[in-house]
């Protein structure tokens, strides 16, 4: 039996209600379809921890500007579909677009602080846009769970904030970067890249690497780290490197903690992400003060 494909969100939610007054969790992963590896990662956890499993394809026009990649965006929705089928996702939500922003839709949703860095200062328009349609795809597939991809850091960290927030019964599972065999942090947008592009990009995964190298030898100095990824950055044209908090995205005077070491750079027309996360190791007698405990609430891969 083919995977029942919903357009609507009030049939998205009727089919969801069913789920749960039969007594089954659901689990969603949210994409924007051109699906690889790393989106099936995230459905086979959703399959193997909840009763059923919610695939969602929607290419949110709200997080492109103008002159970003909207129309090129790869759209492989039968690939997608035969994909999720093979997986054992239940459902496929596939809202048009006049069900998702009717006629003078005017309500857009921002997270303070944890979207003003990083991506959010060279595309101010982004997280708005991510914000508003996850919260759009959460009231209309009504999950328990939701699945994101750690190359998407600053993304997850926007998610996990307005969850809190704004009291969502869901709880937020952040998954490792998966990545091809010669480090490239798998994206739908890799295949804009020529040969030889790809070779070039391969210095964005290579360079978080030897950031990653510093911190785990004890380098805390975070100019040094930034510095040390830039050098190996020098022949892309680098958009941001930094080091920050992982849960909130704010500067630190001191790596120490949960960081995320985030870069973005333009190979050809491109514009690529990758980070890398590390937990400094607590101890009195370093001198620094001890991380948050609340920032144990989330798993955080050095991967």
């Amino acid at each position: 039996m083919s995977v029942p494909i919903i357009k609507s969100p009030r049939a998205m939610r009727q089919w969801t209600f069913e789920q749960r007054c039969a007594g089954r969790t659901v689990g969603l992963v949210p994409t924007m379809g051109g699906l690889h590896e790393g989106h099936a990662s995230l459905m086979r956890e959703s399959v193997s921890c909840n009763d059923v499993s919610v695939l969602s394809i929607f290419v949110n026009p709200a997080q492109f500007a103008p002159h970003e990649d909207f129309d090129r965006y790869p759209r492989t929705f039968e690939a997608d579909l035969a994909l999720a089928e093979g997986i054992g996702i239940d459902a496929v939500y596939a809202p048009t677009s006049s069900s998702m922003y009717g006629q003078d839709f005017a309500s857009y949703l921002t997270v303070e602080r944890v979207q003003d860095g990083l991506c959010g200062g060279s595309r101010p328009h982004f997280f708005r846009g991510v914000a508003t349609v996850v919260t759009k795809l959460f009231n209309a597939v009504l999950p328990h769970r939701a699945y994101f991809g750690q190359k998407d850091a600053q993304q997850c960290a926007v998610i996990k904030r307005m969850v809190r927030d704004l009291d969502f019964d869901i709880e937020v599972v952040e998954l490792p970067i998966v990545r091809d065999a010669d480090g490239l942090a798998l994206s739908s947008r890799n295949q804009y890249l020529s040969s030889a592009e790809r070779l070039e990009a391969l210095n964005l995964s290579k360079a978080l690497a030897r950031g990653l190298e510093l911190m785990q030898r004890g380098e805390r100095d975070i100019r040094r780290i930034e510095e040390a990824v830039r050098a190996e950055l020098a022949d892309l044209d680098i958009d941001y490197v930094a080091v920050v908090d992982a849960d909130s995205i704010e500067p630190l005077a001191v790596a120490q903690g949960n960081v995320l070491l985030a870069a973005a750079a333009h190979v050809g027309a491109t514009r690529l992400i990758d980070n890398v996360k590390y937990t400094f190791p607590e101890s009195a007698a370093d001198g620094f003060p001890r991380a948050d405990s609340r920032k144990r609430e989330y798993a955080i891969s050095a991967k």
